[in-house]
């Protein structure tokens, strides 16, 4: 096995009009034995970023590593990897058996043993039973366990996988997760993989590469990616429901240092008190804990724009949390609720925003109803206005 290296890659695709650059200054050093996900939206440069590692797209600039082996002028065939793709690129006039065995066959690997580790690999499969059969006559989801069968028996330095569970029902993506991610502990190898998917990011990788217009965003394992996102982008595309944003103003008052919502821009009424009357805005401050507060003073932010996000599960509609941070309830109205059985969301619409909260499935919420939420103020994210990077406070 071996660990893989990027060093300032690059990819850029030549046009008459100059050209696109899918991947800029890409760094990262992916160790022996780990499971590394790409993930981000689609456009993003993931996919680019695994054919090169693959050797099926020509570096525009850098280098790429598998092992102490600068791979970049090296055949894909001679790389010692092996892919797995999203429609599984299966020989439809083979059995399971000869399709697994085919890459074993092309390097000449004496009968008896291509037989011991197609069975073998079978086996961790749970795939036997199916040798004899053509693809035609499997499901989608014993198709994609072929897949990875060949790519098992090659038992190659690195595993690419590009989006392999996209063309499966929700069902059996979540089955085929864990088992992708039980065979990563039985393996102990190092696999890459490429998702648009967060969850299955969140579920699988030991670290997650998140990507954004050809750039990493933010490197870091699923935890600390969803509790300390870096900037806007990979706090709103880590997560589901997504992280809730709102453009507030840092105000600092005899209470303290708070995040202020509610102005209506280009409103047909003429002026922010008549606004408050009819009830077309209620404003909304959450007041931050005194540290807090003091250090988004200390950086020069009262009277700024910031970005203040929020998770769905730190907004709360228990009673006591309204005793614990009184200066940070507002009031909403109730505009959706989603019963999924163990939790429920509220999709509320605050002052002139919309935000969604997870709460006790045992309310008794309906659309329209007037609503008190709770915005756990040590648990708010506070963005820059301009950059949406996160600030230190």
């Amino acid at each position: 096995m071996a660990g893989v290296k990027l060093k300032n890659v690059y990819k850029k695709y030549e046009s008459a009009h100059g050209g696109v650059m899918a991947v800029n200054d890409f760094n990262l050093d992916i160790e022996d034995k780990e499971f590394l996900i790409l993930v981000g939206p689609s456009g993003c440069g993931k996919t680019t970023t695994l054919r090169m590692i693959a050797g099926l797209e020509e570096i525009t600039a850098g280098e790429v590593y598998i092992g102490d082996k600068l791979i970049n002028d090296v055949q894909p065939k001679d790389r010692d990897i092996a892919m797995v793709f999203q429609n599984y690129a299966l020989y439809p006039h083979m059995t399971v058996f000869d399709n697994m065995a085919f890459g074993l066959k092309l390097r000449k690997t004496p009968k008896h043993e291509i037989k011991k580790k197609v069975y073998e690999a079978a086996r961790i499969l749970e795939i036997e039973h199916l040798l004899d059969r053509k693809p035609k006559a499997l499901s989608g989801g014993q198709r994609q366990r072929v897949a990875l069968g060949r790519a098992i028996v090659r038992e190659p330095k690195v595993f690419l996988m590009d989006e392999p569970l996209s063309n499966l029902d929700a069902k059996l993506r979540v089955q085929m997760r864990v088992e992708i991610t039980r065979l990563h502990q039985k393996l102990k190898t190092t696999i890459i993989y490429v998702t648009h998917d967060q969850t299955e990011a969140m579920t699988m990788g030991t670290r997650i590469v998140v990507m954004k217009d050809g750039f990493i965003q933010q490197v870091d394992s699923p935890q600390v990616l969803y509790e300390k996102p870096v900037n806007v982008f990979v706090g709103g595309f880590m997560g589901s429901p997504p992280m809730n944003f709102v453009k507030t103003t840092v105000k600092k008052d005899g209470k303290g240092v708070s995040l202020n919502f509610g102005e209506v821009e280009g409103s047909a009424l003429k002026n922010r008190a008549q606004a408050v009357e009819a009830k077309a805005i209620k404003p909304s401050a959450i007041y931050l804990p005194a540290e807090r507060g003091a250090k988004l003073e200390e950086l020069g932010y009262v009277d700024k724009e910031v970005i203040m996000g929020i998770r769905p599960e730190n907004i709360e509609d228990e009673p006591h949390y309204q005793e614990q941070y009184p200066d940070a309830v507002v009031e909403g109205i109730v505009d959706v609720k989603e019963a999924l059985g163990a939790e429920s969301y509220l999709y509320v619409k605050i002052s002139d925003v919309d935000f969604t909260a997870r709460v006790d499935p045992s309310n008794k919420f309906k659309p329209d109803d007037e609503v008190l939420l709770v915005f756990d103020p040590t648990r708010v994210h506070v963005f820059d206005g301009k950059t949406e990077k996160i600030l230190p406070v």
